[in-house]
């Protein structure tokens, strides 16, 4: 049977206290191995509610006993109560079939059973904000871009670390588990390669949504700086005309009754030959 505490209770583990020591200080690496006893240490992350911090478990396996270390009472509690709900009994085919193997399998399996789920929900999401951005490109999807690749990276180095974990459970330098009950680890171990593949394939999804949504806002931009030109364009004879007449000379067309509206008519054809002729080069 597991057992759950939390580090200021690890004095009572059947343990050196030099790595009693070495667990309380949280210095444990991923996957380590000492005389008659593995070390196994992560980040557990609750990846149906991003909102959380990681909370420090430490894994002690012995020969014959598995001792869970939580920070918390709450999530020690947690984990206990859904790993009982779902533990491997020693009748249950297809598992480990000594106890400390179980046990380690079981909750391993418990903590990665419906994570697949959770990368489906967040491909759709992901899927729904490109549909929506694409068609909708004045509505500013920066915060939302940015927080999906936050959430990627978090599980991204969630998944990566239980693969170290796998890997050091794989390698069984103590024997803890026979040799015939090592694939089920490995069964784990793909199925945390298999997230962490998805994971990586999501974060290039995100990279693409983010470089369309830029591009539309490029294609916007060019938009408005096309019709900003071609208003330019259209007033810089206008300008020039302004500036021929309203130099200091004297002017023929001062003295001249028309003159006045002789400007005005001139500009007005000027304006309206300057929009046939952009129109006519399709320009907007």
């Amino acid at each position: 049977m597991a057992e759950f505490m939390q580090y200021e209770d690890v004095d009572r583990l059947p343990v050196d206290n030099l790595i009693i020591r070495h667990i309380k200080n949280k210095n444990a690496n991923k996957f380590e191995a000492f005389d008659d006893l593995d070390l196994i240490c992560f980040d557990l992350l609750d990846i149906f509610d991003m909102s959380k911090e990681t909370e420090k478990i430490t894994v002690c396996q012995t020969a014959e006993q598995v001792y869970y270390i939580c920070e918390s009472l709450e999530t020690s509690d947690k984990l206990k109560t859904f790993y009982q709900a779902t533990r491997i009994n020693k009748t249950t085919p297809a598992t480990p079939d000594t106890v400390p193997a179980k046990e380690l399998y079981g909750f391993f399996a418990f903590l990665l059973k419906d994570d697949i789920d959770k990368m489906d929900d967040l491909e759709e999401r992901i899927t729904d904000m490109e549909d929506v951005l694409l068609k909708d490109n004045k509505t500013d999807y920066t915060v939302g871009i940015i927080s999906f690749r936050k959430e990627l990276l978090r599980l991204k180095r969630y998944y990566e670390q239980l693969s170290q974990v796998f890997d050091g459970i794989i390698e069984n330098e103590n024997h803890f588990i026979d040799e015939k009950n090592i694939k089920y680890f490995k069964f784990l171990d793909q199925r945390a390669d298999r997230l962490l593949s998805h994971i990586v394939n999501l974060r290039d999804y995100i990279t693409q949504v983010r470089e369309a949504y830029q591009a539309q806002i490029d294609i916007e931009q060019n938009r408005l700086m096309k019709i900003f030109t071609v208003i330019t364009a259209i007033f810089l004879p206008l300008t020039l005309i302004v500036g021929w007449y309203g130099m200091n000379m004297k002017i023929p067309e001062y003295g001249w009754k028309y003159g006045y509206l002789y400007v005005i008519v001139f500009s007005v054809v000027v304006v309206v030959l300057m929009i046939v002729y952009f129109k006519k080069k399709k320009w907007f």
